[in-house]
């Protein structure tokens, strides 16, 4: 689906811009009008880290009027090893500065604010106010919270995009975009409560090329959006294994929208259901797609571990029919089932997940306990 322009173009691009942006004026999909609504254009990056430093470099070189860029941090030399708008003359210095100074070399015409506050939600809505969109390249999951609501109450679109070890997820979200579009946000993906916090870089690590790729996507959607062209992944998520040289696209829809026959939800099964089938003759294989530190705490006997970002990258390699997935409440759940379903792999969720689990083995506990 495309949607219409963002932006209303500029009068004229600058002598120099018009020369520095000839290769874009010459795709078709862009030309002179689609380049002169970029130089209009006004948009908000939060971070300056791994996946805002592709995103701010090639924005800033599409011809982007005016970029935000949000950061409180500092460049550590760690950082060098992914965040390539930064380099050892930078280290200790502020990374919304640094990010500026760098996007500002590639333009003499673009405008770049450096903001070092800390966004959250008592400021996120003045700090992405007058931006046409905003590109959330943050690595909490709390500070993508309050980003997906501050846009949801602007009306603007969210480029969003995460990156961990070898897997990176990319897509568009929008509260409120034109009709008949109906509005996809954060929480269709990430129910509230679902996803924890996730480890992050320095525990977890990163692969560093895959931080460019998926940031060069995300710059590729908002320029997309801001003009009006293509079909962006809105309604689509993009997930990327860089080990596995692999690349998915699975469907996302709004939560609150009925399912067709085709994406029915999954079967559930109680905690009594799964334990009787487990102590029957064909018992299903138990696939628990928690991340480490929560499989850490305890997990159904026998369960095999697959985080969920390696399960929606290749749905195929659980190869055991039937499968019950499991998480910690059960939404992560859900979306395995639903990729492993698609790759046509007999799949339903224990219902309550593992919280439901422990639940009924302190129940059992307590019940044999008192006699």
């Amino acid at each position: 689906m495309t949607f219409p322009p963002l932006v209303a173009p500029v009068d004229a691009l600058t002598p120099d811009e018009f020369s520095r942006t000839a290769r874009h004026r010459a795709l078709p999909q862009i030309g002179d009008a689609g380049q002169r609504r970029l130089a209009a254009a006004r948009v908000a990056v939060i971070g300056a880290g791994g996946l805002g430093s592709p995103v701010i470099l090639a924005l800033a070189a599409a011809g982007v009027g005016m970029l935000r860029i949000i950061d409180d941090d500092h460049v550590e030399l760690s950082n060098l090893q992914r965040q390539v708008i930064h380099d050892l003359t930078t280290v200790g210095a502020s990374k919304a500065a640094s990010a500026t100074d760098r996007a500002g070399a590639l333009s003499t015409t673009i405008e770049v604010e450096a903001v070092t506050e800390r966004l959250g939600a008592h400021n996120a809505e003045r700090l992405l106010d007058g931006c046409d969109l905003a590109i959330d390249g943050s690595d909490s999951f709390a500070t993508r919270d309050v980003v997906d609501a501050a846009c949801a109450d602007l009306g603007i679109p969210l480029v969003w995009g995460s990156v961990l070890a070898g897997f990176a997820q990319v897509t568009v979200f929008w509260a409120s975009p034109p009709a008949p579009a109906s509005g996809i946000r954060l929480a269709d993906l990430f129910p509230p409560g679902s996803a924890g916090e996730p480890p992050n870089c320095a525990t977890a690590g990163v692969l560093g090329p895959l931080c460019l790729q998926a940031g060069a996507l995300m710059a590729s959607e908002a320029v997309k959006l801001l003009i009006g062209v293509g079909e962006p992944l809105f309604g689509r998520i993009c997930v990327i294994d860089a080990f596995g040289a692999r690349q998915r696209e699975l469907p996302l829809r709004p939560s609150a929208a009925p399912p067709t026959d085709a994406s029915a939800p999954a079967g559930r099964l109680s905690v009594g259901e799964l334990r009787a089938s487990l102590n029957g003759h064909a018992p299903p294989a138990v696939l628990d797609v928690r991340e480490a530190d929560e499989v850490a705490t305890g997990m159904v006997p026998g369960a095999r571990h697959v985080p969920l970002a390696r399960v929606l990258a290749d749905p195929t390699a659980p190869t055991e029919s039937p499968v019950v997935v499991v998480c910690e409440r059960g939404p992560r759940a859900e979306r395995a089932a639903d990729a492993l379903r698609s790759a046509g792999i007999e799949a339903s969720v224990l219902d309550g997940g593992m919280a439901a689990w422990r639940a009924a083995t302190r129940h059992d506990a307590t019940t044999v306990a008192g006699g």
